[in-house]
């Protein structure tokens, strides 16, 4: 941005141009048309229609002026030359005063405004507006002070692992000569309606739905209600809506009766814990070896998740010291990015997003994309003005290497965008460069510790169309390792599973 703190005059291409910055991280530029400039505008625009037009008894191009203009009338050709004259004078203003628009500038005033004023040969003034690049400063660089909680290694998380891998390859066995108990799997019959008015609840009936009887698998008081059932009898059973369901209509606490039998009872019968089990829940040939690969990845999991704890706690005291005004052209970028990942995502499901991504629903992501936009650019610029403080960059030698070596991960494709991948090493190595050096110059104060590096056990949320479910229960070994930010006996993290 290098707008004048107090207004500027110049002449380039007969213009007298005036620069004054405003807030929000905007240039007025005040321009001085001479009416020569304004005549020409107009004589090109007449010259342009007249090759553009055709009318009866006259060859194209060859109509005369005062036949074109009663034609035509002139305000459409006035129109036109100011829509030229502007884009024109926009252009040449800029160069004089050494201004890098973020975007188009706009007419104050607005083009109807203008264009009421707009006549051939006479002088015309107009004010253009534009955001420009923000300059971020630093009030502070080092000696920062940061609060992190610490990640730490469970080494029950291990064994948390195994017992879930055990559920998934578990062999259901019918359950003889006792009632429905927790930890059971049961196959129920059920049909629900809300207390207040009788009215059935959406989703909320099956002709026949396993239910995996642990605490929190289905609403308050559902799973519940089929303890103490012989497989044929049936029970209603009162439950209430927790805060948390996904349906507007069950409003948290909204009590509910469910109508339930119990059509079958099954229980787990777990593999024992041996070598044969670990080469069938992974590629490992042994108990010992899969237990030592799981702590393994769990210490590297819980280092990554404590590094990265230290690094969010940095880029907070860093952009507390930030001094900034954000563009409105760069905060609505960035929303449009946010939105164009929610995009993808949506069809990395399968789902039409053109069906799902209406007007409206885009208008209302981009405002509720806002606050997180705003967050990353500050945090963005923050980074960019601690690199131009402290003269820290990397280099091309870095850039080269670590290119090469994304290269031979991607297995050499031939479409590969080399400049697009050697921007996308160059910022990711550089914020690696900045945070390292943020930890070296800062003090990071570790608080209360998460005690638990992996929750081993963890499940996903419940679809709101599958029946008063509080979460689902996996059912595969590939469902378990669907499920975010676990680690898994298959050897992938949960990130890499999806992949």
């Amino acid at each position: 941005m290098t707008p004048a703190a107090s207004p500027s005059t110049g002449q380039a291409s007969g213009l007298k141009v005036s620069s004054q910055s405003r807030p929000g991280c905007r240039v007025a530029l005040e321009v001085a048309i001479p009416g020569g400039r304004c005549q020409a505008s107009y004589d090109a625009a007449v010259e342009k229609l007249s090759r553009s037009v055709k009318l009866p008894g006259f060859r194209k191009g060859k109509v005369p002026r005062s036949v074109l203009i009663q034609q035509l009338g002139p305000l459409r050709i006035r129109a036109t030359a100011l829509e030229d004259l502007v884009d024109s004078v926009w252009r040449d203003a800029l160069r004089q005063e050494n201004i890098a628009p973020l975007g188009r500038p706009e007419l104050r005033e607005g083009f109807d405004a203008v264009l009421d004023r707009f006549a051939p040969g006479s002088d015309l003034v107009l004010t253009l507006e534009m955001d420009v690049e923000p300059s971020p400063t630093l009030r502070a660089t080092t000696g920062l002070k940061a609060e992190a909680v610490p990640v730490a290694f469970d080494p029950a998380a291990v064994d948390g692992i195994l017992e879930q891998s055990r559920r998934q390859l578990a062999t259901l066995v019918p359950v003889e000569g006792r009632p429905a108990a927790m930890g059971d799997v049961a196959r129920v019959r059920f049909s629900g309606a809300y207390v207040d008015n009788g009215a059935p609840i959406e989703g909320g009936s099956s002709e026949g739905m396993d239910v995996d009887m642990e605490e929190g698998r289905m609403i308050p008081g559902f799973v519940e209600g089929i303890v103490g059932l012989e497989v044929g009898a049936s029970r209603e059973v009162a439950c209430a809506f927790p805060a948390s369901y996904p349906q507007e209509e069950a409003a948290a606490g909204r009590e509910a009766s469910f109508a339930i039998t119990l059509l079958d009872l099954k229980t787990r019968e777990l593999p024992p814990l041996d070598d044969a089990f670990a080469q069938q829940a992974s590629d490992k040939s042994s108990l010992a070896d899969l237990k030592a690969d799981l702590e393994e990845r769990l210490k590297a999991d819980a280092e990554r998740r404590h590094r990265a704890n230290r690094h969010e706690a940095l880029l907070e005291a860093l952009v507390a010291e930030l001094e900034v005004e954000l563009p409105e052209t760069l905060v609505r970028q960035e929303m449009a990015q946010l939105v164009e990942q929610t995009a993808r995502q949506i069809a990395q499901q399968g789902m039409d997003v053109k069906k799902v991504f209406t007007d409206d629903v885009v208008r209302s992501l981009m405002e509720t994309s806002r606050p997180e936009a705003e967050k990353r650019l500050r945090r963005s610029l923050a980074l960019s003005a601690l690199a131009s403080a402290e003269a820290i960059e990397v280099s091309e030698s870095d850039i080269s290497a670590r290119a090469t070596e994304l290269r031979r991960e991607l297995g050499q494709p031939s479409d590969i965008d080399e400049e697009r991948l050697r921007q996308v090493v160059s910022d990711e190595l550089l914020q690696e460069k900045l945070l390292n050096w943020l930890e070296e110059n800062s003090t990071i104060t570790e608080t209360s510790a998460d005690p638990v590096a992996e929750e081993p056990g963890g499940t996903e949320e419940a679809d709101s169309t599958d029946g008063p479910a509080a979460k689902p229960e996996p059912t595969s070994k590939a469902e378990t390792s669907k499920a975010k930010g676990r680690t898994t006996t298959s050897g992938k993290s949960a990130d890499q599973a999806d992949d």
